[in-house]
């Protein structure tokens, strides 16, 4: 399998914005049940962007994949007036274990391996509003792996999943549901978010996109309790180098928990599987 992913700047530091890049960039194979084993760079630079950035930038993708196992073997650089990097990866998937966005079942827990609030915290970051301790919990969780995350569910005999990027839980949920021709029932008080994401949304600090996933997604979505709109906002919120989200047996779920704690991998049980479409959400 083949995929890639670049985007510009999420945070102020050239090395953690390379690590975070690759690591968004390797969720793809991760998300399927794949492990990658080569990629190429992909860089756009500014011609007055001094080279001790652009050499930050390229060894913390380096380094991440490293930590992935994964050999870059060279890449491309055009000139740009914007910094942009990201990797093309390729990974090996068994056909027989792929994971998709289709095979959910009716009866699966959902469960969720990253924080949500990347978005609202990294949007305070560029207005200059966030806290310093709020940025280092989001590079820290945006700068992980999903490989873990990855083994646990192929271990477990997982079919059905999706990582968290752009379109947001419940923009990349909805996916799920519709391939699946399922509902997906959701708590909103399971759901885990970074420290300072709800102090962010209460301000209105989101990005564009989330704005955007909510036009597009809620027709799908039935809020059956009071939720606030912070609160809704913070579903359709876009996350880089998010987690993935898959459904896991129930009758799996204690193992699964156990084997996760092991693995040293959070997981956190949002919700479940069952029959309909869309999406319902409970306070």
């Amino acid at each position: 399998m083949v995929t890639t992913d670049f985007f510009t700047p999420v945070v102020d530091t050239a090395y953690e914005y390379g690590s975070i890049a690759a690591a968004n960039s390797l969720s793809d194979v991760y998300a399927m049940g794949g492990q990658p084993f080569l990629a190429l760079n992909i860089a756009a630079l500014p011609d007055n962007l001094p080279v001790e950035i652009s050499s930050e930038i390229l060894r913390g993708g380096a380094e991440k994949a490293r930590e992935a196992g994964v050999v870059i073997a060279g890449g491309h650089t055009v000139k740009d007036k914007e910094p942009k990097y990201g990797l093309v990866a390729i990974g090996f998937v068994d056909p027989r274990k792929v994971i998709s966005k289709s095979g959910l079942k009716v009866g699966d827990v959902l469960v969720l391996t990253k924080p949500l609030g990347g978005g609202v915290t990294t949007t305070a970051l560029k207005q200059e509003k966030a806290e310093a301790v709020h940025v280092t919990e989001a590079i820290e969780w945006m700068s992980r792996l999903n490989k873990t995350a990855s083994q646990l569910a192929v271990e477990f005999g997982v079919r059905g999943g999706t990582d968290i990027t752009g379109f947001g839980l419940l923009g990349h949920g909805l996916e799920m549901a519709q391939a699946s021709s399922v509902c997906l029932h959701i708590e909103y008080s399971k759901l885990p978010f970074l420290s300072g994401a709800r102090g962010y949304a209460e301000k209105g600090i989101f990005p564009g996109g989330a704005f955007d996933n909510k036009l597009h997604f809620e027709k799908w979505v039935r809020f059956y309790e009071e939720i606030d709109e912070p609160a809704q906002m913070l579903m359709f919120d876009p996350q880089t180098s998010g987690g993935l989200l898959f459904g896991v047996a129930r009758e799996k779920l204690d193992e699964f928990e156990k084997r996760a704690q092991e693995m040293n991998q959070r997981v956190w049980v949002i919700g479940d599987v069952r029959a309909g479409s869309g999406a319902e959400i409970e306070a």
